[in-house]
């Protein structure tokens, strides 16, 4: 499916740039899920001209806007995005195939943490919240993958090309049927339900004992908790984040890869509604602009 504006991340940066892309009559997408938005469980007071609301029901406003002005909303997950020739190509856990000439990242910033004994004390020695960067480093071994959501499935496909034996660890298995299939196709070994108390090991990770009691030989705990971010996506397109995990940008919202913005939390601090609004502005006005070569 072709567009010229394409938004992933659905919260009030992605959603904002969405409004004022459509507004300006390009063909606009936008692929997330708005109840994963860090707004969704927030309470909103300090906003300017609202005395007090539920981020989830600002949230279901900007979508109903957004939709309004023509944007075309996909709740789905990003599995990989690439860039082939003049358009952005995002592919989804739906196994729909997305482009457009100009590509938004707005999803956000987050590496969510397990919390369990262990984590902490062997990250960078088996523990790695990132598959696709440190997956090398475990050929012929055995590992497991920890998260519910598309994420961990396509990491544990990615580990089955290095790794002797994988086990996705997994309370509630909430991924598309299509992905499933191919975990399952992959031969990884899911666990299910199923969650980690403690990583185990002595200068590095030797296991993972689970809430249940069993205990799991393995060399690597790869963390992988909720869908694909911005830093994540902005390093497939040869965007380098900085250490924080975000995103450098200009006055523009324009990042160094010619056609590709970003907006909200992912450019850093202050990780506030009302900059991530701003941002979302600034990322769809002047992203439509670029698709219709408008010059000030």
């Amino acid at each position: 499916m072709d567009f010229e504006v394409m938004i992933i991340g659905c919260g009030p940066a992605g959603l904002q740039a969405a409004i004022h892309a459509a507004r300006k009559k390009v063909k606009v997408a936008v692929v997330g899920h708005p109840g994963r938005s860090g707004l969704n469980k927030g309470h909103i007071e300090n906003y300017f001209g609202v005395q007090k609301t539920e981020g989830a029901q600002l949230l279901a406003t900007g979508v109903e806007q957004a939709k309004r002005f023509g944007a075309q909303l996909f709740e789905q997950d990003v599995l990989k995005v690439e860039k082939a020739e003049d358009r952005f190509v995002v592919f989804t856990d739906h196994d729909l195939e997305l482009r457009a000439k100009v590509l938004i990242l707005a999803t956000g910033i987050s590496r969510a943490k397990l919390n369990v004994e262990g984590e902490k004390e062997f990250l960078g020695k088996g523990v790695s919240y990132c598959a696709a960067c440190d997956a090398g480093f475990f050929r012929g071994k055995k590992v497991a993958v920890i998260g519910d959501e598309s994420t961990a499935a396509t990491s544990a496909i990615l580990l089955m090309q290095y790794a002797s034996q994988v086990h996705w660890i997994s309370r509630e298995v909430n991924v598309a049927e299509q992905l499933l299939e191919k975990v399952r196709r992959a031969k990884v070994q899911l666990l299910a339900p199923s969650w980690p108390s403690k990583i185990m090991g002595d200068e590095v990770v030797k296991g993972l004992e689970l809430k249940d009691g069993q205990k799991l030989e393995v060399d690597g705990v790869f963390i992988e908790l909720g869908a694909k971010g911005a830093a994540d996506l902005a390093l497939e397109l040869g965007v380098i984040p900085d250490p924080s995990g975000t995103i450098k940008v200009n006055e523009n919202m324009e990042t160094e890869v010619q056609g590709l913005f970003a907006c909200g939390d992912v450019t850093g601090q202050p990780w506030q509604l009302a900059r991530a609004v701003g941002q979302g502005c600034i990322a769809g006005t002047n992203a439509a602009k670029l698709v219709r070569k408008e010059v000030e």
